[in-house]
């Protein structure tokens, strides 16, 4: 459906024509000599009564005597008039009446005078009209041009011809093409001839514009066009106007890409990532190459000097088209700043610095390849270079080519590049201290955790960590193999709840007092009683902190206890995952265990677990990271096939124990996991039966002596003769004390291993106490006695009662004897 047709007759038409004035003539005196159709009908009068009288008798009304004079003075003063006058109706009202008045010649020196005359209010609204036309077509900003059918150019107006330099006379059979470039000709003409044939009117189409005169400079404009058509609907040609909106398009381009990298600058920590962003915002809406350079400091993290640039590290690159980049320094490379480039300038004024001269260009690019000497590539013809600064210190540089885009940089890219470093700096910047806490928390981490799992006969072990993704932080996960007395092991693996430096510090603690409380000979769920009474006071001294640094309020812990030579193992949890076992017959799956409560909750009761363990039986334990990884909300279900996928690749066939934590890497963590993993796996051993001696002693007097036989006899026979004398010393000093204090059975136990182990059990529960005797004392130096000539001793309680202990390290083996084939051995 075409618009209403527009024609010349919808426009003003001229009030003076023939077919619409009144028309009247005077002689030289006043008198009417001629009288219209048309007169009669505006003013009433017909031919008759107006013929031959004099027209200010009858025509003027006497209080407009003075007005009508002065017209009659200018018309005699010139060869004609026009002006509005005040005319008296034959029904006596008065008529304001537009008249055109021109001098006619007539024999000899007569005069005649011919009046043209409308209605005033037509008069005023056709000079209107007419003033509106020439405005548009002498005076108004806002460009006009009428094409005829085939789009040749039939008139402009002065803005066309200011804008395409042609006067506006000269136009006239021209096309679009003559002044405006290929690629815009066709946009316009295209719009253009859309218009004539489908009648339908464009309004405020944008596009581009380049000018044949000026192709180094775009602008950018507003068209409308409508269709011109005479009373009869003839198409006569295409009018369209031309409104020149560089400005507004480039304010409202730039408003577009603040709002564009406000959304897409900084969406990550990761100060590589932040970089790239920034390079990728500005080579799309300001430049045609972009590098982005941070300073060496900035990149490993550290805060940067005040008053020292130091050397720059590429971080991003962008170009158009992408292949430019290979005359761009590549990312990652180290670049020294030239003292007088406007880099090295930048960096030391602090400030954005523009140069669009082809006459710099050598000093633009002396930081870009070396493999390209100082040319930057063909059409470079404009850097702008802005200082990436946060809390007033500089962080690195953004530079910025342009080649493909015709113009060069303005005030106004230059502000908008400055808004761009500002919002990136500042990402930069709280990356740049994002990866600082964040090394610090794996340096700590790193530092407070095992760095190699201690070798020990009681278990073959291996474990496997990963830390949690930079969005994550360093979290609070633990694993320990801790040796005890006995040669039994402890495996242990906990989980700081929360992330950052206070988990990992709290993590550390908590590795500690581990520790110190197997060092103790506690049992699993001793030492969980004691460790919840930690974590609740570590708890209670935290204070508030912020979101990176949530406060710990709890932890998970698990504690097993394992004894090489009864093959018994002891465990307890609080609120950690159970451990799997995987029997030596390839059976596998979770233990059952009482869960607990977790950490730091406060007065609640752990309960172990106990049962013999073959040997060659696998037990794993590990943190929720490893059956919850990448997936913080799933369901049981989920975790159960996760269980099932850890027990899958724990059977796998046999391979050593490193194999076995890198299948459960490969089965488990096939992402990258956003809690830590702590995983640490064990397979048992069990002790000899020709290293271990356990006898039974009555309590009486004949103990000591009895166990000093039995010590005798034994280390005769390990090849430990030259122990004897300080072994049955030490024996014999235990098998006292138990007989002395203790009460019920007394039993020793010799293990030989890596040390001579001596312990004695007995029913009493009394700790026996290290003391320095008094010369005047008959007793109290047994123990001083046994602590000199052991390496260790201590004390552990069982259910029964409590065994004391003792290590002596075992006598060097002899070096053998290397002869040099010219020696040979003494007689």
């Amino acid at each position: 459906m075409h618009e209403p047709v527009t024609t010349f007759s919808e426009g003003p038409e001229d009030p003076f024509a023939v077919r619409r004035s009144a028309s009247a003539v005077l002689d030289d005196r006043g008198t009417v000599t001629g009288w219209s159709e048309r007169a009669e009908a505006l003013l009433g009068y017909p031919a008759a009564e107006a013929l031959g009288r004099p027209a200010a008798g009858f025509l003027v009304d006497p209080r407009d005597r003075d007005v009508v004079l002065e017209a009659v003075a200018a018309c005699v003063r010139g060869p004609g008039w026009f002006g509005v006058v005040p005319v008296r109706h034959r029904d006596g009202r008065r008529v304001e009446v537009g008249c055109r008045a021109r001098s006619i010649s007539r024999d000899g020196d007569r005069h005649e005078w011919f009046v043209v005359g409308a209605p005033a209010e037509e008069v005023v609204q056709w000079e209107t009209d007419r003033s509106v036309l020439d405005g548009l077509f002498g005076r108004s900003p806002i460009g006009l041009s009428v094409h005829a059918p085939d789009l040749t150019i039939l008139r402009v107006n002065r803005a066309i011809a200011k804008f395409s330099g042609i006067p506006a006379e000269q136009h006239r059979g021209l096309r679009t093409s003559d002044f405006l470039i290929q690629r815009d000709t066709d946009t316009v003409e295209g719009q253009l001839r859309e218009v004539l044939e489908t009648g339908r009117s464009s309004v405020f189409a944008e596009q581009s514009c380049v000018l044949r005169r000026d192709p180094g400079h775009e602008l950018f404009v507003s068209v409308s066009a409508f269709r011109l058509h005479d009373p009869s609907g003839r198409v006569l040609g295409v009018t369209q106007t031309v409104e020149d909106v560089t400005d507004r398009y480039r304010a409202r381009r730039r408003l577009a890409l603040l709002n564009d990298a406000s959304a897409r600058i900084g969406t990550t920590l990761d100060l590589t990532e932040t970089a790239r962003e920034l390079a990728q915002v500005a080579v799309e809406g300001l430049a045609d190459r972009v590098s982005v350079d941070l300073l060496e400091s900035v990149v490993r993290g550290e805060e940067p000097l005040q008053d020292t640039a130091g050397p720059l590290r590429r971080a991003a690159v962008r170009t158009v088209p992408p292949d430019a980049a290979e005359r761009m320094h590549p990312v990652g490379r180290t670049l020294d700043v030239r003292p007088g480039t406007v880099h090295a300038r930048c960096l030391t004024e602090r400030k954005p610095l523009l140069d669009a001269g082809p006459e710099g260009s050598a000093a633009w690019l002396s930081a870009e390849p070396e493999r390209n000497g100082d040319d930057p590539g063909p059409g470079i013809h404009s850097l702008l270079v802005v200082p990436l600064v946060a809390r007033g210190l500089v962080l690195g540089l953004l530079s910025l080519w342009r080649s493909g885009r015709l113009e060069p940089f303005e005030e106004d890219d230059v502000t908008l590049a400055e808004e761009f470093a500002s919002r990136a700096a500042v990402c930069i910047d709280n990356a740049r201290r994002y990866t600082q806490q964040h090394e610090t928390a794996l340096t700590l981490q790193h530092s407070l955790l095992p760095h190699v799992v201690p070798r020990h006969p009681a278990v073959d072990a291996a474990h496997l960590y990963l830390p949690a993704d930079a969005a994550s932080g360093v979290g609070g996960d633990w694993f320990d193999v801790i040796p005890l007395s006995g040669l039994r092991v402890a495996l242990v693996v906990g989980d700081v709840v929360g992330h950052g430096i206070h988990a990992a510090a709290t993590m550390g603690r908590l590795r500690t007092a581990v520790h110190t409380l197997a060092n103790l000979d506690l049992g699993p769920d001793e030492v969980l009683t004691h460790l919840d009474d930690l974590v609740d006071r570590l708890a209670a001294e935290q204070e508030p902190t912020d979101d990176l640094s949530r406060q710990v309020v709890g932890a998970t812990c698990l504690y097993a206890v394992y004894d090489p030579v009864t093959r018994h193992c002891a465990l307890a949890r609080a609120g950690h995952p159970p451990p799997a076992l995987v029997t030596p017959d390839g059976r596998a799956g979770l233990l059952d265990l009482p869960a607990g409560p977790p950490l730091g909750l406060g007065g609640l009761p752990y309960e172990s677990a106990e049962l013999h363990l073959d040997e060659g039986s696998l037990l794993a334990l590990y943190t929720d990271g490893l059956v919850q990884a990448g997936d913080r909300g799933a369901d049981e279900r989920d975790v159960d096939e996760r269980v099932a996928d850890l027990c899958a690749a724990l059977t796998a066939p046999a391979r050593t124990l490193e194999e076995a934590c890198a299948a459960v890497r490969d089965a488990l963590l096939y992402d990258h996991p956003t809690d830590d993993v702590a995983l640490l796996v064990a397979r048992t051993r069990v002790l000899e039966d020709e290293k271990v001696a356990t006898w039974e002693l009555p309590a009486e007097p004949t103990a000591p002596a009895r166990a000093r036989t039995l010590t005798e006899s034994r280390l005769t026979e390990w090849g430990l003769a030259d122990m004897l004398f300080t072994t049955e010393l030490i024996v014999s000093e235990l098998v006292t004390n138990a007989y002395r204090y203790g009460g019920g059975p007394i039993t020793l136990r010799l293990v030989r291993d890596r040390h001579l182990i001596c312990e004695v059990s007995d029913s009493s529960s009394t700790s026996p106490h290290l003391r320095r005797a008094r010369s005047t004392d008959e007793g109290g130096r047994g123990l001083f006695l046994v602590a000199q000539l052991t390496e260790r001793w201590g004390t552990r309680y069982t259910r029964d009662g409590k065994t004391i202990w003792t290590e002596q390290a075992l006598p060097a083996a002899p070096e053998p004897l290397t002869l040099r084939p010219e020696q040979s051995p003494p007689p």
